[in-house]
């Protein structure tokens, strides 16, 4: 039986000589990659993997931001999840890990579960006696969205959700991209945040708050300009956009709502688009609905996408825009967001659809 022995000490890190080989460690999703394979991971289910010998070592996080609190991370042990783990604010925290398998060699996978502005979690270093670790070649997905496509609010297991922060029930490990990817044996990248839409946010129209079209191509998915800009070397072979919840929502019911700007919505959608094929001229782009949109709001949204589809239905450059419908459903996560299990709901649904589309390329 696999565990994690979730106490915490403060320690000095404590770094493999072996790091310093290249094929050592797998970095996957938005992260910012240090000198002496430190690492910061950004976004949600951002990741770092390594493969060690023996039946124990540490690893040494920090959570490095402006705001001072704490994040969390999913932790997967020989392709088993074994949990969560709190790093708090301050200095650099080492969490021992322990296996009782038998196996010679182990891999380890530590998933960001915490979104990108919520702050960044450092990777620096552990104590493992590390083996090389190749990366598969596979198709690969890129998950576009908002806090539905981040796993927020979805996971009260360990913090009921009228009690902690916001972030406190966040899972991306379990959201119904990287779900549905480990499912169909797919790379995945997570571009999400809370609260954000196409032209306007949950509670902002446009006014205090970055939207989506203004983020994405940083890498920390902010304006904040002394960060580094995206690379787009991830290429996937599709993108799927599922925004436009909080672009229809009608905000805290205190702060100035404006009916909600079709026209504005279409537009905004069709230049992010345009972009993405600008640096991704081969992906395929499938554009979704929103599960938790529904009566006539959902008609109007589904009449924007097709505007949007329409739209480069005479582009024979790129592939045809696809739609994607996720059924109507209650949410029974905290703040009315999925939970884990609706998020796997939605997996089982989109899976199978991008699976199909990925087999006949």
């Amino acid at each position: 039986m696999l565990f994690l022995i979730l106490f915490l000490q403060i320690a000095t890190v404590c770094v493999s000589q072996d790091q310093n080989q290249n094929n050592t460690f797998l970095y996957e999703g938005r992260v910012e990659k240090l000198q002496n394979n430190n690492v910061v991971l950004i976004g949600s289910a951002s990741s770092v993997s390594f493969s060690f010998t023996g039946n124990e070592c540490s690893i040494s996080l920090q959570s490095v931001d402006s705001y001072e609190h704490h994040n969390y991370v999913s932790l997967v042990l020989d392709e088993k999840y074994i949990g969560k783990i709190r790093i708090e604010k301050g200095a650099v925290q080492s969490f021992p890990i322990k296996v009782t398998s038998t196996k010679k060699e182990h891999k380890l996978e530590i998933y960001k579960n915490t979104e990108a502005h919520t702050g960044g979690v450092l990777f620096a270093g552990t104590t493992a006696k590390l083996t090389a670790i190749s990366a598969k070649k596979r198709k690969k997905i890129e998950f576009i969205g908002d806090s539905i496509t981040c796993g927020a609010a979805s996971d009260g297991s360990d913090i009921p959700c009228d009690k902690g922060e916001y972030y406190d029930h966040h899972n991306s490990y379990y959201a119904y991209g990287p779900t549905l990817s480990r499912a169909i044996g797919v790379d995945y990248l997570v571009s999400s945040v809370s609260g954000i839409g196409m032209y306007r946010n949950w509670n902002d129209e446009n006014k205090d708050e970055a939207i989506m079209p203004d983020v994405y191509q940083h890498l920390y998915l902010t304006k904040d300009n002394s960060k580094p800009k995206y690379d787009f070397a991830f290429q996937p072979n599709i993108i799927s956009i599922a925004l436009g919840t909080n672009d229809f929502s009608t905000g805290d019911g205190i702060k100035e709502r404006l009916p909600f700007n079709a026209d504005k919505y279409v537009s905004n959608y069709i230049n992010f688009i345009k972009m993405l094929y600008q640096h991704n001229p081969k992906t395929q782009i499938v554009i979704t609905n929103s599960p938790m949109v529904n009566g006539e709001k959902a008609v109007v949204f589904e009449e924007c996408l097709k505007k949007v589809q329409s739209a480069f239905a005479n582009d024979k450059t790129h592939k045809p825009i696809l739609i994607f419908k996720f059924k109507p459903m209650t949410p029974k996560g905290c703040l009315g967001h999925p939970d884990v299990a609706d998020q796997k709901v939605m997996a089982d649904q989109y899976g199978p659809f991008l699976k199909k589309l990925l087999n006949e390329k």
